[in-house]
Order: structure tokens, then C-alpha cells, then sequence
């Protein structure tokens, strides 16, 4: 209906009108537009929440006569640059006017598409107009959001540039919103400015789209019905019988051959947006409480089997014990528990082992092995404790060296044998003596830590 508004502009004589004039009446056309919407929802409150946006402009000598309403766009293409003629009335808009969000974040912003100004029927909702000087060679584009809502700008200005056949570019702009998505009705125009031309000048306005295929019932509002006379409240006047018609009028119009689906079913909904619900609104925070829920308690469960799993030597007081879990605390709290204190004391053990016992250090995965490692353990014990006993309980074995058989090359070439007496008493029994030559070395099971090339792990000390 608003397409048929602009078209009886045109045929007002807009070539003798100024730009200003030529606003004025787009201006008033597009007032009775919404007029005629308001007066088909007071007819029928089901279409209440209907609407439409609108982009489009008249040539009046050198200028553009634009009016806008709504996400359509107006596009130039001057020198082979592209120029919006227009600024999108969306909350979307506003954001990036704002400086909240930047224009690549609109472009893919979930609610790019809930509109804040539309033709509606609403007084409130009031286009946009403006002058824009024209110029010969000049390449118009007025597209829905079905082509510019999919379709990044660089790529309209490289397919709008791409030749002079405009039913070629046309098409080609069409499959690039097919091939974004083209989940929206596409509906464009394309015009190029070129001179002065009697023949085209008198072709006739053409009305195309929906509202040359669509027809809109007349609304007639006659006086208001007297009490009594059937009339349906809040109908402005029309008789029931005349409403049904009506309804029935419009009804018919919407049904789409072949199985299309209309796309102006889901309209209202998109111009008439609703805040979420309270329920809706909580639902990522409590499906966030949830999966941290279950985050905590697969990670209790987890370390809880985890720490069954482990087991430990360390000291309890003087003694050697066996703990399961880790030697370590978490808030305060120990990772372990006692399950068995020996009767082996700590100072007992050599010194390598005694210190591993302190820190905690001895670690397996079975109860089994902690076991046998606590056995092997209390033989070291005993036997330091016998050693000990037997030097005297000297604290370790620089007291006196062990006796050693020395085999040196006389001038002759053959070895003879040198026997060193110690001259304290030995720490080891007199069994365990180390013989050296050129050739090997020998030990015994049980060599102290200075008769070997590594410390000996199990030397009493």
C-alpha cells in the first residue's frame, strides 16, 4: 500500500517541485500509509502488531528526495565506491551510535534484526527524509535486510561495480543472499542515473512486490452503529457481517501457490519484540550452576578414588608407618590417613633410608608394596642396629678403616703382597675385606661408602 502512495507522488508532477516540496509529499504519503495500517488493526485487532519497513527515493532535477523507516538501506555507488544513504532504526543501530559495540560486532549480533521504528499504524514511529545531491552515472540500490542483513557491504559494492547489465547484477545479488543464508524475503531495486531521456520519462510509474500482488481491503467507516445493530466493539463502525467478509477477503489473500512459505507470517513477532521471561532469563545462569555442580563433584568423587589409590612410608613420631593418600594438606586438611605404625624406629634405618622415611618420600600404588618395602626396611634396621653394636655404637665409619690386601709390581714384573694392619678396630667384621690390583676390584655384599665408586645406599653410617 505505501508502494502505491509513492507512486501517485510521482505522478503529481514531482518534475516541477522542489526537493523540499517533494519531501513534504512523500512525507504525507507515507502518513496515510500508516494511517490506512491503523485503520485495518482497528478493523480487525488480529493484524495488530503488523508492519513494514520503507526505503526508497524520487529524483527531482539534482537531488535525491529520500525517505527511510526501518532496516531496509538505501545504497549509492559513485566512482566505483559504495556509500549507505541510509542509517538502520534498530536497537543494533543504537548500540554502535552509542559506542557500545562496533559495526563488525553489529553485523553478526543475534538481535540485529529487532527494529525500534517501523510503519506500524503507531503515530509515534516517524520516518526519516533528506536531500542528497545527484549526479550523473550514479547507481541507486534499495534493498530489505533479506539482501543487506547477509550480504557484507565490501561484496555488494564488488557485485554492483561488476558491469553495466543491471539484470545480470540483479541476479547476482540475489544468489549472494541465497548463498549467506537467504533466510528473509530478498527484495531490491536497482536504478542507474543516466541523461535525459523524453521516452523514459513518459514511462508510467510501475507498482511491483506485494502490494501488486496482495490486495488490501477498502476500509470504509460509515457513522457509528447505534446499540444493537450486531456490530463488532471496537470495529470503527463496520457491521459484523462486513468484518467476516473482510477477514475472510484478507485471509484469502495470504495463501501462496506451489507450498510456498509466507514470509510475512512471522511479521508481528519481529516487530512487536517481548522481553524474555523470568524463567528464561535464568536459565544459563542455573544451567552454569548446574554443570559447575557437577564439575565439583566429579572433581571430589575423582580425587577421593584417586588418594585410595596411593600409599606411602613416612615417620609417625620415631616409628616407620605406612599411610594411604598423598603427604600433603589442601586448606589445612591432611590428604592421608594412618593404617599402621611398625615397630621399626626411624634412627635405626641407614641414613639414606631414614631421610626418604622423613620426607615422605617411598610412594607406590599398592598397600602390597608398601608392605614389602616396610619388611626390607625393618632388615636394614636390624642389621645397622647389629653394626652399630659391634663398632661400639661409634655414630658412623671414620673410626677406623677396614683391611685391605694391596698387590704392587716389583722391578721384576711380578706382584708381590703388602698387608696394611688397621690401626683401630674395624667397623665391619674381618671377613669383609677389599682386595685392589691394576687388573680388578672385588667388594663384599655389604662395602662401606668409601670402597666404592657411589655411595652405598644401604651403608649404616
Amino acid at each position: 500500500k505505501t508502494d502505491e502512495h509513492l507512486a501517485d507522488v510521482q505522478g503529481a508532477g514531482a518534475e516541477s517541485l522542489t526537493g523540499e516540496q517533494v519531501l513534504e509529499l512523500l512525507s504525507g504519503a507515507l502518513a496515510r500509509a500508516n494511517d490506512h495500517l491503523s485503520d485495518l488493526v482497528a478493523w480487525d485487532r488480529a493484524l495488530d502488531g503488523m508492519g513494514t519497513t520503507v526505503c526508497g527515493a524520487i529524483l527531482v532535477s539534482d537531488q535525491y528526495a529520500i525517505c527511510h523507516i526501518g532496516d531496509s538501506r538505501g545504497y549509492l555507488v559513485r566512482d566505483g565506491e559504495l556509500r549507505r544513504l541510509t542509517k538502520d532504526h534498530s536497537w543494533v543501530q543504537s548500540l554502535v551510535d552509542d559506542g557500545k559495540i562496533s559495526p563488525d560486532d553489529a553485523a553478526s549480533h543475534p538481535h540485529r534484526s529487532l527494529l525500534l521504528k517501523v510503519l506500524n499504524g503507531q503515530p509515534a514511529h516517524t520516518p526519516e527524509f533528506a536531500l542528497v545531491d545527484a549526479t550523473l552515472g550514479d547507481r541507486l540500490l534499495f534493498c530489505s535486510d533479506g539482501l543487506c542483513g547477509l550480504v557484507e557491504d565490501d561484496v555488494l559494492q564488488r557485485l554492483l561495480t561488476a558491469g553495466d547489465d543491471l539484470d545480470a547484477i540483479v541476479a547476482s545479488l540475489v544468489e549472494a543472499a541465497h548463498q549467506a543464508g537467504g533466510q528473509d524475503n530478498i527484495t531490491l531495486i536497482l536504478a542507474d542515473v543516466v541523461a535525459h531521456d523524453d521516452a523514459l520519462e513518459a514511462v508510467p510509474p510501475e507498482v511491483l512486490g506485494a502490494a501488486r500482488t496482495v490486495k488490501i481491503p477498502r476500509i470504509d467507516t460509515p457513522p457509528a452503529p447505534s446499540p444493537g445493530d450486531g456490530s463488532r466493539p471496537g470495529a470503527r463502525g463496520v457491521p459484523a457481517e462486513a468484518a467476516m467478509v473482510g477477514r475472510e477477503r484478507l485471509a484469502g489473500t495470504k495463501e501462496l501457490a506451489g507450498g510456498l512459505i509466507d514470509p510475512d507470517r512471522f511479521e508481528a513477532i519481529r516487530y512487536t519484540p517481548r522481553m524474555a521471561s523470568r524463567a528464561r532469563r535464568l536459565l544459563p545462569l542455573m544451567t552454569s550452576l548446574v554443570v559447575l555442580l557437577a564439575l565439583v563433584a566429579a572433581s571430589y568423587f575423582g580425587g577421593r578414588a584417586y588418594l585410595g589409590s596411593q600409599y606411602y612410608i613416612g615417620p609417625d613420631d620415631e616409628r616407620v608407618a605406612i599411610f594411604q593418600g598423598l603427604p600433603d594438606q589442601i586448606l589445612g586438611r591432611d590428604l592421608s590417613t594412618k593404617l599402621e605404625t611398625s615397630t621399626v624406629r626411624v634412627d635405626d634405618l641407614p641414613p639414606y633410608y631414614a631421610g626418604r622415611v622423613r620426607d615422605a618420600d617411598l610412594r607406590y600404588d599398592s598397600v602390597d608394596q608398601a608392605h614389602e618395602q616396610l619388611a626390607s626396611l625393618g632388615r636394614m634396621a636390624e642389621r645397622c642396629i647389629a653394626e652399630r653394636a659391634a663398632s661400639g655404637g661409634a655414630p658412623n665409619s671414620s673410626s677406623g678403616p677396614t683391611t685391605q690386601s694391596v698387590a704392587p709390581t716389583t722391578d721384576s714384573g711380578a706382584p708381590t703382597t703388602q698387608r696394611v694392619a688397621p690401626t683401630t678396630t674395624s667397623l665391619v667384621p674381618a671377613s669383609a675385606t677389599s682386595s685392589i690390583s691394576p687388573q680388578m676390584t672385588s667388594t663384599t655384599a655389604r662395602p662401606s661408602s668409601a670402597a666404592s665408586n657411589r655411595p652405598d645406599l644401604e651403608a649404616c653410617g
